[in-house]
């Protein structure tokens, strides 16, 4: 960890239909806290259509001292995608439903907040993981979980009720997969509920599927959840909520560098939040230390977060 040096030059990514907050009065606090710290700064809006590669132009075109991202999940890791490997660090400016690798790196979820990261930051690496050419840097499930993330991207509906809702709904029908996981230090076969590739530790719903993940260890966790009867879930999501469950007899949590999923039943797969086609063989590879983030700057007395 260091203390930055002070940025000269920032692009914003917005995405225009993030959040509900008005977007012309943040455009209008970037600009005052850049200007008031003498910085310039480049704003480019998400269309949907060929943001990468436009992204990726202003990168080449220009020498941003970093780049935020200012929406949700799907907003983090487009430009995550685009930043592995590379001295630019990325920050974030959560204003999705779940901004699920914000909290875990504990940044605060308040606009305003957060926009003061401008201003005072310190700058760590952190792993990313490649998921069949798919970087990822938070977490990716296949099984049931992955199911309600494309349902859920497919509605109208957003919030953490819609999600609940459409939760609720598969999961009185939902019947386990079978999966052969073969990783460096161990090999699982059988039927799961829900498999998560885990760089992180808790989904944007806050729900803990990784207590003991460590986002720079060179190492990512795969999360199972095995079959159980119905009348267990409310325990399972009670102790998903409450950092415990590791605990649970329907648990394993393979710790791992390398790793191959079978996905025999070819289960939905999502990366990051974002719903993903992929082959029934998926290959899962650690690249420790990829990726430079924009953190707050620890209190003194506080305690460091699980990051070196």
């Amino acid at each position: 960890m260091h203390k930055d040096t002070k940025h000269h030059n920032l692009l914003f990514v917005i995405n225009p239909i993030a959040g509900d907050i008005d977007k012309e009065e943040l455009e209008e606090e970037i600009q005052t806290l850049c200007h008031a710290d003498g910085i310039n700064y480049n704003i480019y809006k998400t269309t949907g259509e060929e943001d990468k590669k436009k992204i990726k132009e202003l990168l080449a075109e220009h020498k941003y001292d970093a780049v935020y991202a200012v929406g949700g999940d799907g907003t983090v890791n487009l430009v995550s995608c685009l930043l592995i490997g590379t001295t630019t660090p990325l920050g974030i400016i959560p204003l999705g439903s779940g901004n699920g690798l914000s909290k875990d790196l504990n940044i605060p979820q308040d606009t305003e907040e957060a926009l003061q990261l401008i201003h005072s930051h310190v700058v760590r690496n952190i792993d990313t993981i490649d998921v069949n050419g798919h970087p990822s840097v938070h977490l990716s499930d296949l099984g049931f979980n992955a199911l309600v993330v494309k349902n859920f991207s497919e509605g109208d509906r957003r919030g953490p009720g819609a999600y609940a809702w459409i939760a609720l709904q598969e999961y009185l029908n939902y019947v386990p997969k079978f999966y052969r996981i073969e990783t460096d230090t161990e090999t699982f076969e059988g039927e799961a509920f829900m498999v998560t590739i885990a760089n992180a530790n808790a989904f944007g719903s806050n729900a803990n599927i990784n207590p003991n993940g460590i986002l720079n260890d060179g190492r990512f966790e795969i999360c199972l959840i095995e079959p159980f009867p119905k009348p267990a879930g409310l325990g399972i999501l009670y102790k998903l909520y409450t950092g415990g469950i590791d605990s649970s007899v329907y648990t394993r949590i393979l710790s791992c560098k390398t790793a191959t999923i079978y996905n025999i039943d070819n289960e939905v797969v999502h990366v990051d939040g974002e719903p993903v086609e992929m082959e029934q063989e998926i290959k899962v590879t650690i690249h420790p230390k990829s990726l430079k983030v924009i953190l707050p700057v620890p209190e003194e007395q506080q305690d460091e977060p699980p990051l070196n």
